[in-house]
């Protein structure tokens, strides 16, 4: 199945373009969601917005649709009308890949369930952030330690082989029983094996925080001064 998203790992100008810009929007999102040096949860949400701002850039709003109910496990946007999850993960330097979630729940009962009958059904754009390593080799293999990161499409094709090849039990993390439950995960396990997969499509982003002159509260202040 042909997906449109292909186009953005294939258009040279716009993948120099996300190689230069990324670190530095990403970086603000940080900023936007940070409180006594600790980034919040919040900047899930704004290293999304980023994400489909590229989507609208690139395919325009009238082929993006945005307003997804949130009763949706999986679906972030839909691109031409076909569903896609945006996954972001970041880790140290040498901290190994973990797995990413694919349904938030506290409830044991519907994560099993969710367990019992999960078929990929959309396209992940999912991002890699490994922030300021000093030794790279981009020639290493997506999760290990010496890879910059960068940018990701995982085809629903390579996830429905790839949980074929290894079964849902090593594909699927469920929540240890008698801990609090927060969900399902696509495993570590599964999650190297999509990164390496030979139809996996990515951009490698070297990940450099830079010093940025910035004041979330500056675009309210402004506001409040307007008469």
């Amino acid at each position: 199945m042909y997906s449109r998203l292909i186009e953005i790992f294939e258009d040279e100008l716009l993948k120099e373009k996300i190689r230069r810009k990324l670190p530095y929007l990403f970086s603000i999102a940080e900023l936007e969601s940070s409180r006594a040096g600790k980034v919040g949860m919040e900047v899930g949400l704004l290293r999304e917005r980023i994400l489909i701002a590229l989507l609208i850039y690139k395919f325009g709003q009238e082929n993006v649709e945005t307003q997804i109910p949130i009763a949706e496990p999986e679906i972030d946007v839909m691109l031409f009308g076909k569903p896609i999850s945006i996954k972001t993960i970041t880790t140290g330097p040498t901290a190994r890949i973990s797995g990413i979630k694919v349904i938030w729940t506290v409830d044991a009962q519907k994560a099993w369930e969710f367990f019992e009958n999960y078929v990929p059904g959309c396209e992940i754009l999912f991002t890699q952030i490994k922030w300021d390593m000093v030794n790279i080799d981009e020639k290493a293999l997506p999760g290990e330690k010496t890879h910059p990161g960068g940018l990701f499409l995982i085809p629903v094709e390579v996830q429905r082989r790839v949980l074929h090849e290894i079964g849902r039990e090593r594909y699927l993390s469920l929540p240890r029983i008698g801990t609090n439950p927060r969900g399902v995960e696509i495993s570590r396990e599964a999650l190297l094996n999509l990164l390496q997969d030979e139809n996996t499509k990515r951009i490698e982003v070297v990940w450099r925080h830079v010093r940025i002159d910035y004041d979330p509260y500056r675009r309210w202040i402004d506001y409040w001064k307007e008469e």
